[in-house]
């Protein structure tokens, strides 16, 4: 059927409809009768056109009445046809009439939102909501008896004006009160169905809402997997999903721009929430700096973006908006210009695809949108831009070129070190927040050293997830002149920061298991570090041991006894071999915490020490014998 033919169609329905209610309401018939009688009229149409086709012909009638209204004092012809319908008198005495006018008008609204609401089920999609979701369910069941009752509030509404038009200003004046008692009782019953399918009809987009987002989420993996031109696609994905022409903010110039800015470049999203601490900003700043200083022209090579995640289901704030514009501003780098225009099925994605939790991550992709690195910050904080291009292959790459070596964990963060590694002089990096330890460990060691004629220096390193006392302790051991202190706190965190990198670099690789040297020695030093303090030995760059700080203290207060073999052996294996024989006496295993935050929890490990599986517990992963509660991070 062709529009014309159809228009034509419903129009005469419609006309039908528009004479049989003028007729029944002059003929004061009841509003059951007249409801049913429209009803067997519109009876071939679905639900929702009944109301549609009623409610246009209730509009037909009473347009002529407002038309007429509007146009009986400037209009000869509808001067004379408004004196028909006792438009005049019915206006002169418009002030009388409001009551009954106010009430009618109420209703004329309930039964439009009643329909409007009806409607938006048809505009449902059926892929998503099919009628045996419980809450389609129930609006097909209510569907017709909110029908019936928008019926009756329009036929109750067509006799009224009806009457007045007809019958004159003083018709049914004394039962007006009943009148309007009758019409707020269609008004609550109209507005009670309206409400109860107003939340079948919330809970609807909500199924739709989530059924969207699963077919998003399940297709999010198939966008990688897909050869593109360029990376266009896959960022308008990520950070534009509505189209908006200037999506992200350009740290340096402070202005809007479009993703074209991107196109067919290398691109590093950096993902996180709004508490970013300071201390990661500002090393990774610090890196993003001096990748533009090099003489390769590292900027032609890649961008940075910043995706702030904000959790859909906490309300966003004048105090959050505020944090996230300062963020922004110190950035040197893009954003996404506001947090609002990463879509919900988007975050999600990105926590199925690439673990992200809370912890900051850096997804790498290539200029056509392919994923190099699910996460190369531990790249970006082990190497810098030297990991450029940040790909699976080249963190390989780097690691088969690194040994066991000093430099790789302090990198150059500290002048003062780096000399010592120059001079070769022995260098103990120790760490722990038991201030007797230290005391005790940090005195013998420097009687050792002169007892043994060797040049020693020491630096404290302080204790991984116990930053906030590392303040305190470096005032004590400066106070005392204990040893040597890093005073930023920053390149202490940098510092545990790049070591824990190194297992989660290997994690990521599926080679936290490898027996190599370097792997072994990182989880030795995490593990120590978690059971209170540790201290690592070094010759130059050469690490010679690596241990606990009960074997570590108990070897420089032993001194004596294994000072006759340093003539003939050294002291560098001598030392090295006497912890060892008290390192294998301790008996001590491993054990490691992996938070949440985190994302990647490995499926197993092995012990560095025994070389045993490691068990896997929802609070905490040890080695057979070890048992224990993991702190929060």
């Amino acid at each position: 059927m062709n529009t014309v033919v159809m228009l034509n169609s419903l129009s005469h329905v419609i006309e039908k409809l528009a004479s049989e209610m003028s007729l029944r309401c002059l003929s004061v018939g009841d509003g059951h009768t007249t409801a049913l009688a429209l009803f067997h009229m519109v009876g071939n149409f679905h639900w929702d056109a009944k109301l549609v086709l009623t409610l246009s012909a209730f509009a037909l009638n009473h347009g002529d009445f407002c038309l007429l209204a509007q146009i009986y004092s400037s209009n000869q012809l509808g001067s004379s046809m408004a004196i028909l319908r006792q438009v005049p008198m019915i206006m002169e005495n418009s002030a009388s009439l409001k009551p009954r006018f106010d009430i009618l008008n109420k209703l004329i609204r309930s039964v439009l939102e009643l329909t409007r609401c009806i409607m938006q089920f048809k505009e449902l999609p059926s892929m998503y909501v099919t009628p045996d979701v419980p809450a389609m369910a129930k609006a097909l069941n209510t569907l017709p008896t909110a029908v019936y009752w928008s019926f009756r509030g329009i036929v109750s509404c067509a006799a009224q004006i009806t009457s007045i038009t007809s019958k004159g200003h003083e018709y049914g004046k004394s039962s007006l009160e009943l009148q309007s008692w009758e019409l707020s009782t269609l008004i609550l019953k109209i507005n009670h169905l309206q409400e109860f399918l107003k939340k079948q009809l919330e809970d609807c987009h909500r199924v739709v809402g989530e059924r969207r987002e699963m077919d998003f989420r399940n297709s999010f993996n198939q966008l990688f997997d897909t050869i593109h031109i360029d990376n266009m696609k896959i960022l308008k994905i990520l950070i534009s999903p509505r189209d908006d022409n200037l999506p992200i903010f350009d740290g340096v110039t402070k202005k809007r721009v479009s993703l074209e800015v991107l196109r067919k470049k290398n691109v590093l999203l950096l993902i996180s929430g709004l508490d970013m601490p300071f201390h990661e900003l500002s090393i990774l700043d610090q890196i993003y700096h001096e990748s533009r200083m090099h003489e390769t022209r590292m900027d032609a090579l890649y961008e940075v973006v910043w995706m702030p995640i904000v959790d859909p289901s906490i309300e966003y704030t004048e105090a959050m908006n505020k944090q996230f514009e300062e963020m922004k501003n110190d950035m040197p780098w893009f954003s996404v210009y506001h947090p609002s225009i990463i879509d919900r099925a988007v975050k999600r994605s990105i926590g199925d695809r690439w673990h992200f939790r809370s912890k900051p991550i850096l997804v790498v992709l290539d200029p056509q949108g392919r994923e190099l690195s699910p996460n190369a910050i531990h790249m970006m904080w082990i190497w810098g831009s030297n990991a450029f291009p940040f790909t699976s292959a080249r963190e390989e790459a780097l690691w088969r070129e690194e040994t066991w070596r000093l430099e790789l964990l302090v990198s150059a963060m500290d002048p003062t070190i780096l000399n010592w590694i120059r001079d070769d002089k022995y260098i103990f990096l120790y760490g722990g927040e038991d201030m007797e330890w230290i005391r005790k460990f940090t005195h013998t060691a420097r009687a050792m050293a002169i007892a043994a004629q060797i040049p020693l220096e020491m630096v404290y390193f302080g204790k991984s997830k116990k930053k906030e006392t590392f303040r305190r302790e470096t005032v004590i051991i400066n106070e005392e002149k204990l040893s040597y202190c890093l005073e930023d706190t920053i390149l202490i965190w940098f510092f545990w920061t790049r070591i824990e990198s190194m297992l989660f670099s290997k994690i990521q690789l599926k080679k936290a298991d490898d027996q190599d040297p370097i792997i072994l020695q990182i989880k030795k030093l995490l593990s120590y570090d978690k059971d209170g303090s540790w201290a690592l030995l070094c010759r130059g760059s050469r690490i010679l041991t690596n241990g606990h700080g009960s074997t570590m203290l108990q070897t420089s207060t032993d001194f004596d006894l294994w000072k006759e073999h340093v003539p003939a052996r050294g002291f560098d294996l001598s030392f090295t071999d006497y912890h060892d024989k008290l390192h294998v006496a301790a008996n001590n295993c491993c054990r490691f915490e992996f938070p949440i935050a985190t994302g990647r929890i490995p499926e197993g490990m092995r012990c560095p020490e025994c070389h045993r599986l490691m068990e896997k517990y929802i609070a905490f992963l040890c080695c057979h014998d070890q048992t224990g509660l993991l702190e929060p991070y």
